[in-house]
C-alpha cells in the first residue's frame, strides 16, 4: 500500500518529503494522482484505437498509443502540480482558468476516439450505407463514360426486333396456311378443306417467308455476334475501371470517415446526439476533476509547507546574491589598496 500511495503521490505532482510532513493531505493527493493516472490510461486507449484505425497494425498503434498516454499523463501532472493554493479564491480561479481551458481541450481530444469505439456498430452500418451509395454513383459515373455500349446495345435490340418482326410475319402465314388446309373460315381463307389452289398459294407464301426468316436470322446473328463482341470488350474495360475504384470504396472506413459517420448519426438520432454529449461531458469532468479538487479543497498543511519551502529558497537565493555582491566589493577594495588606485579613477 505504501508503494501504491507513493506512486499516486508522484502522479499528483506532489513533493513527497513535504507531503509526508502533512499526513492530513495525503489522501487528497492520492485521489488527485489516481485521477491523473486513469486519465492517462484512457488517453492511451483512445489514441491506440484511433491509430489502429489509421495504420491497421497493432504494434504502431500500441507504441504511439502508449506514447500519447504518457504525454497526456505528463501534461495533466504538470497542470495539477503547477497550481498553488493561495489565500485568495479569486487568485486561485485566475490561475486555474487557462488550465481548465487546456484540460477541456484534452478531454475533447481523448473522448472522440473512444466515442468511435462505443458507437462502432452504428458507425459500421452507416459506413456500409455510404459505401453502397458510392458504389452506385461510381457505376453510374463509369457507365456515363462509355456511351458506345448503350449505342451498340441499341443496335442489337434493333436487329433482334427485325428478326422478331420477320418471324411474326412467318408465324402469321403459317397460321393462315393451317386454317386453309383444315377448312377454317377467316377473312384470309376460303374455308375449303384440303390442299386447293388457295392452300398451295399460302404454302408458297409461307416458304418464301421461311426463307426470308432464315436469311434474316443468319445475317442478324452474325451482326449481333459482332456487336456483342464489341460490347463485351467495352464492358471489360468498364469493369476494369470500376475495379480500380472499388478498393478505395471498400477501404472507406478510416478515422475521418468514421468521424463523419458519427456526425451524421448524431444529426439523425436524438438519442445518439445526447449520448455523444454526455460522453464528452463525462471526459471533461474526468479531465478537470483534479483541478476542481484543488480549487474547492481548503488550504492544507501541505500548501503552507510548500509556500514555506519556496520562501526559504527565495530567501536563500537573496542571501547568496547579497553575499556574492559583498564578496565582489571586498575584492575590488583590496585590489585598489594593493595597486594604489583611487576610487575616482575607477569611476
Amino acid at each position: 500500500m505504501n508503494k501504491v500511495a507513493r506512486f499516486l503521490w508522484f502522479c499528483s505532482g506532489a513533493h513527497i518529503p513535504l507531503l509526508l510532513r502533512s499526513p492530513t493531505d495525503t489522501n487528497k493527493y492520492i485521489g488527485i494522482g489516481g485521477t491523473v493516472l486513469f486519465t492517462g490510461i484512457l488517453a492511451a486507449l483512445s489514441a491506440g484505437y484511433a491509430l489502429y484505425t489509421i495504420f491497421q497494425s497493432l504494434l504502431p498503434a500500441l507504441f504511439f498509443g502508449i506514447l500519447w498516454g504518457l504525454m497526456i499523463f505528463n501534461l495533466d501532472r504538470f497542470i495539477v502540480s503547477s497550481m498553488r493554493k493561495k489565500a485568495s479564491a479569486w487568485n486561485d480561479w485566475k490561475l486555474a482558468t487557462p488550465r481548465l481551458v487546456f484540460a477541456v481541450l484534452l478531454a475533447l481530444v481523448i473522448s472522440k476516439p473512444l466515442e468511435l469505439k462505443m458507437f462502432e456498430r452504428e458507425i459500421n452500418r452507416k459506413l456500409d450505407e455510404k459505401k453502397t451509395v458510392f458504389l452506385a454513383e461510381s457505376k453510374a459515373a463509369i457507365a456515363a463514360g462509355f456511351p458506345e455500349i448503350t449505342a451498340l446495345e441499341g443496335k442489337v435490340d434493333t436487329l433482334k426486333s427485325e428478326t422478331a418482326r420477320v418471324e411474326a410475319y412467318r408465324n402469321r402465314l403459317q397460321q393462315e396456311y393451317d386454317y386453309e388446309r383444315f377448312g377454317t373460315k377467316t377473312d384470309g381463307t376460303s374455308g375449303i378443306v384440303g390442299l386447293g389452289s388457295n392452300a398451295r398459294k399460302k404454302e408458297q407464301q409461307l416458304d418464301a417467308a421461311q426463307n426470308a426468316l432464315d436469311q434474316t436470322k443468319a445475317d442478324n446473328l452474325v451482326r449481333i455476334d459482332t456487336l456483342e463482341s464489341q460490347i463485351r470488350g467495352l464492358m471489360a474495360i468498364r469493369q476494369a475501371e470500376f475495379e480500380k475504384q472499388q478498393p478505395g470504396i471498400d477501404g472507406f472506413d478510416g478515422l475521418a470517415a468514421r468521424l463523419d459517420a458519427l456526425h451524421l448519426l448524431t444529426e439523425e438520432s436524438i438519442a445518439m446526439k445526447y449520448a455523444n454529449i454526455f460522453i464528452i461531458l463525462l471526459f471533461i469532468a474526468l479531465e478537470t476533476a483534479p483541478i476542481f479538487v484543488k480549487l474547492i479543497a481548503l488550504r492544507g498543511p501541505y500548501d503552507s509547507l510548500l509556500d514555506l519551502h519556496e520562501d526559504y529558497v527565495e530567501v536563500y537565493v537573496d542571501e547568496q546574491t547579497i553575499k556574492s555582491r559583498e564578496k565582489s566589493e571586498r575584492r575590488i577594495k583590496e585590489f585598489r589598496l594593493e595597486n594604489g588606485v583611487s576610487e575616482s579613477f575607477t569611476t
